[in-house]
């Protein structure tokens, strides 16, 4: 058994009543976690309020509680990969992360992950993610040094403040008429629930998408997301008919396998710019590692 070194957090929402009972809860909230993983979490002392006493399986839905509990698996995947800190003062963190690592604990990673990695760095308990990107995608993620400033940083993202530029790789079935395009549609939450699709309705999710290059049955993309839904580019690009190479997702959900090191999904968050709102001047930061034809 693997058991988190540091806890996570879980806040109950405001909802409708009849309120749910906390096993259910956690239940719905956690999907890969199951029912009676969380009964036993439970009744061992595991699932702490917020003055840190074990909750019991009868205790009311209360809005706006805090539960605290250490993420525990039965065997955790080990990556082979080491990330890299590109910058670091008092307030800001940026860090290149390596394809296959997550960005915060998930599923079977418990201490695998870059925010758990960094933290044991840099010493500093209060680290905490300003981005996010998939598991699958290298590049790089904001992480904020100091809570004081932590909101100055997420109002960025929030409002759009940010310049982001990705690097991908694809198939290349065919040969385009342009090289460029700017999507812009609707993704929401597919099946199964870890994947997303498109849907009617006004759109969410928009990306400046352009053709750097080709060779043989391969093509270079450079990709500028304007806004950050989960697995936007590679919807995107699939659905220009371009799929990212090495996409386990899209077009179409391949079978689970044993992770393949040797075949990185090719999406690489490359490079960031904005104004820093600590130091009120422009800033960019770019990852040292590259995608290849």
């Amino acid at each position: 058994m693997v058991i988190s070194e540091y806890r996570s957090t879980v806040l109950l929402p405001e909802i409708e009543k009849p309120y749910p009972s906390i096993l259910d809860f956690l239940t719905n909230r956690f999907p890969c976690v199951d029912k009676k993983t969380w009964e036993t979490r439970i009744s061992s002392g595991k699932v702490l309020t917020g003055e840190g006493e074990p909750i019991s399986s009868g205790m009311p839905y209360a809005p706006l509680k805090r539960l605290y509990y250490f993420r525990e698996v039965e065997a955790e995947p080990v990556i082979p990969f080491t990330e890299k800190i590109i910058f670091c003062n008092n307030d800001l963190l940026v860090a290149c992360k390596p394809h296959f690592l997550p960005v915060t604990p998930g599923g079977s990673y418990v201490n695998e992950c870059l925010l758990h990695r960094l933290k044991k760095r840099t010493g500093n308990r209060e680290l905490s993610p300003i981005n996010r990107i998939d598991r699958e995608t290298a590049g790089l993620v904001l992480f904020s040094m100091n809570p004081e400033t932590r909101g100055c940083y997420q109002e960025l993202f929030m409002n759009g403040m940010v310049e982001k530029t990705y690097d991908a790789v694809t198939d290349y079935p065919w040969a385009p008429e342009k090289s460029s395009w700017t999507v812009e549609n609707r993704i929401v939450k597919g099946d199964p629930w870890f994947r997303m699709k498109t849907a009617p309705g006004k759109p969410n999710a928009v990306s400046q998408i352009s053709l750097v290059g080709s060779r043989g049955n391969r093509a270079f993309f450079q990709l500028r997301p304007v806004t950050g839904k989960k697995h936007q580019l590679r919807l995107h690009l699939s659905g220009l008919g371009f799929p990212i190479l090495n996409d386990r997702y899209y077009p179409v959900l391949l079978p689970e396998e044993k992770m393949n090191f040797s075949a990185p999904l090719q999406l690489l968050a490359r490079k960031i710019r904005f104004c820093d709102p600590v130091s009120a001047r422009q800033v960019s930061y770019e990852s040292e590692r590259r995608l290849f034809l």
